[in-house]
């Protein structure tokens, strides 16, 4: 049977239960013992190269290099002959079932890049919410002052308006420089579009629907008040690697934007 060829293990990953779930247990009607033991589970972490290596993942973005196999030295990384673009091909085995010749590389590049600019976890974590449309998940990122971080973790040390600003302007640099807004335009989330231009835009209140500031009433956010003389930040000026602006996003997606582009919503006038 295969090893993961870095720590020489068997490719599983060994999950606890959460205390949660050991509650549920006991409230089960399960007796006492069975309840207090520890649960655990065995699920497939199996990283299978085209070189033939194994690794479960975490070992392999502890090790890994762009083109070579950390283990033999084989080249992994090939060109797509469809987009013309690197890319590195494994068979993939976890949790959620079996997967072949998937390319990887875009989650090793991100993988990376975090561990070299681990402050940037939050801001990334942010964009993936504003494209995924998590109205609430982009409200708690805002929220979070970044106190559960880990201790190496860069923290802003800016307030926590300032750090907030800074989440609605960043700008995802293996992303096409694409804001929180290009990301919910490119996600088709109008609910999110909408928050961040309450909260980071000079678009006029009198232009929001109602139901806009009732639910930002209902997550506890509103669009905070700027000091006399101070630049308000308005995130639809923000443009990405190819210069465009969350509205030129938009004209190009159609769809949920049809109406919306032209409006002043998503374009400084």
């Amino acid at each position: 049977m295969a090893v993961c060829a870095a720590c020489q293990q068997p490719l599983v990953l060994e999950i606890s239960a959460s205390d949660e779930e050991d509650s549920d247990v006991e409230m089960g009607g399960g007796c006492s013992a069975s309840a207090a033991a520890p649960v655990t589970t065995n699920v497939p972490d199996d990283v299978h190269l085209n070189c033939g290596c194994h690794f479960h993942w975490q070992c392999l973005l502890d090790a890994y290099t762009l083109q070579t196999c950390p283990s033999c030295s084989s080249p992994i990384s090939t060109i797509s002959s469809e987009t013309g673009t690197e890319q590195v091909l494994c068979n993939l085995h976890n949790e959620g079932g079996f997967q072949e010749q998937i390319d990887i590389l875009p989650l090793l590049v991100e993988e990376g890049y975090l561990k070299a600019y681990p402050e940037e976890r939050r801001a990334r974590a942010f964009l993936e919410f504003c494209r995924e449309g998590d109205v609430e998940g982009v409200v708690g990122i805002l929220q979070d002052n970044g106190e559960d971080e880990d201790e190496e973790t860069i923290q802003t040390g800016d307030g926590e308006g300032q750090g907030r600003t800074k989440l609605l302007t960043y700008q995802d640099p293996l992303g096409d420089m694409h804001s929180g807004l290009h990301a919910a335009v490119a996600g088709g989330s109008r609910e999110v579009a909408w928050l961040l231009l309450l909260l980071a835009s000079q678009l006029p209140l009198s232009e929001f629907p109602a139901v806009v500031f009732e639910e930002a009433g209902r997550l506890g956010v509103m669009r905070e008040e700027q000091a006399l003389g101070d630049e308000m930040v308005d995130i639809r000026r923000l443009r990405d690697a190819n210069g465009r602006t969350a509205e030129d996003l938009a004209a190009e997606m159609g769809g949920v934007w049809a109406g919306w582009v032209g409006t002043g919503r998503l374009a400084v006038g």
